[in-house]
């Protein structure tokens, strides 16, 4: 089966799902006791689909669609008892195997941040003083052959590390939201981020100052531009939802996607308190670049180990994750063994 077929089978029965949950609004007992049953019935045929469509259509739209359809349908039939372990099977497994299925997004998203900087690096590093009206005036002391630290050095000695988690989570959440704008604005302030970073690298290079850079950027920076690495593919996610909706209308296809990749962004904005609390409490201290380079690396590494480890793909999990009550019936299990 492939995936067109797999749509137009299923997409009246997870649309039904839709209006039976938009009845509901949270209370099955709305629905009544038919109601119920069917809810349940839908329920059950949309966890098999979204079984088989992690295991055939693993990074394709489809799965961003019925990941949220069924776990809403799951809250609602199941309600609290199925709350606290649903937020732990995101927190562990879902949002780690989300990130690693849009590896597409993910390396649009990096490219569009990280070309610029090495364009800008090597741009900054042949000609410093035509690149410097491209980053606050503050980072012109990085091209001075004297500088022995940046200048931002004062400004994050002085920061409120409370405040400064709290400025990257809105740098981060204005990446995401940019890709309403048809992912223009997400792929600009990708681009901008990128260019900052490469006119001031390349400067700290060309100056022969390159260990400050590494000392002040790379504790905080590697994890930090992780974040907004994924968050931008997120954003991506918005966008692709507008630019190419397939068989839905727009404003569905908005409503629906958009829920997976604001999980995403959700998922993502813990890993930024870290971040800036290293950046207001432990980038400030002048430290040897070995260490610097070893605090950066840990922490990026980190989060990547969870994408690669907690992200893997485990088909038997998602039988036992909805319990022996949640199984698809058996007429079910036969098409989707049908379909393989």
């Amino acid at each position: 089966m492939n995936l067109e077929s797999f749509l137009s089978e299923g997409s009246d029965t997870w649309s039904e799902l839709e209006r039976l949950l938009d009845r509901a609004g949270g209370r099955p007992q709305r629905l009544g006791a038919d109601g119920v049953l069917e809810l349940g019935r839908l329920y059950r045929a949309a966890a098999a689909d979204l079984a088989l469509a992690r295991q055939r259509f693993a990074g394709e739209e489809v799965v961003d669609r019925l990941e949220p359809l069924v776990l809403r349908a799951r809250l609602v039939l199941y309600g609290e008892r199925t709350r606290t372990g649903a937020l732990r099977e995101f927190l562990l497994r879902g949002y780690w195997r989300d990130v690693r299925a849009h590896r597409r997004g993910l390396a649009v998203s990096a490219t569009a941040m990280f070309a610029p900087a090495l364009l800008c690096a090597i741009w900054a590093v042949k000609n410093p003083q035509a690149v410097l009206a491209l980053v606050p005036s503050g980072f012109a002391a990085a091209a001075s052959p004297h500088a022995h630290h940046l200048s931002v050095s004062s400004s994050l000695s002085a920061a409120d590390p409370v405040m400064i988690p709290l400025h990257n989570i809105l740098v981060t959440f204005f990446t995401f939201a940019a890709g309403l704008t048809f992912g223009l604005g997400t792929l600009l302030l990708l681009a901008y981020n990128g260019l900052t970073l490469g006119v001031l690298g390349g400067l700290t290079i060309q100056a022969g100052t390159f260990p400050v850079f590494v000392s002040y950027i790379v504790p905080h920076g590697l994890l930090e531009l992780s974040c907004i690495t994924v968050a931008g593919a997120a954003g991506l996610r918005l966008a692709h939802a507008l630019i190419d909706p397939g068989v839905r209308p727009r404003a569905q296809a908005l409503r629906e996607d958009a829920r997976g990749a604001v999980l995403m962004l959700l998922g993502t904005a813990p890993w930024l308190v870290p971040a800036g609390l290293t950046e207001g409490l432990v980038t400030p201290r002048d430290l040897p670049d070995g260490f610097a380079l070893a605090i950066g690396c840990t922490l990026a590494g980190a989060y990547w180990s969870c994408v690669l480890l907690c992200g893997r793909d485990r088909p038997r999990t998602h039988a036992s994750h909805h319990g022996p009550q949640e199984r698809p019936s058996p007429h079910r299990r036969a098409r989707a063994f049908a379909r393989r």
